[in-house]
């Protein structure tokens, strides 16, 4: 079993923008990948964008760039 880390988890309120967070994040080269949102949270589509705390503010910044809007930043240990 994986050890538990704290993660950022970035929710969206639709699964266009959980898409269009993954393809951004990858042309900018930010690290995460889309999960399952946790069972702890509770969010608007089922997908949600997980990355280390340390990259908030880039991912803030990819979302700005792109207009990808976020229903809500979460740190969960995942």
């Amino acid at each position: 079993m994986r050890k538990k880390e704290l993660k950022l988890v970035i929710t969206f309120h639709t699964t266009a923008d959980a898409m269009a967070m993954e393809k951004a994040c990858r042309e900018a080269e930010v690290s995460g990948r889309l999960i399952p949102v946790p069972r702890e949270i509770s969010a608007g589509c089922g997908l949600a964008w997980c990355a280390p705390p340390e990259e908030r503010a880039k991912l803030i910044d990819v979302m700005a760039q792109h207009g990808i809007e976020q229903e809500d930043l979460h740190e969960c240990m995942l």
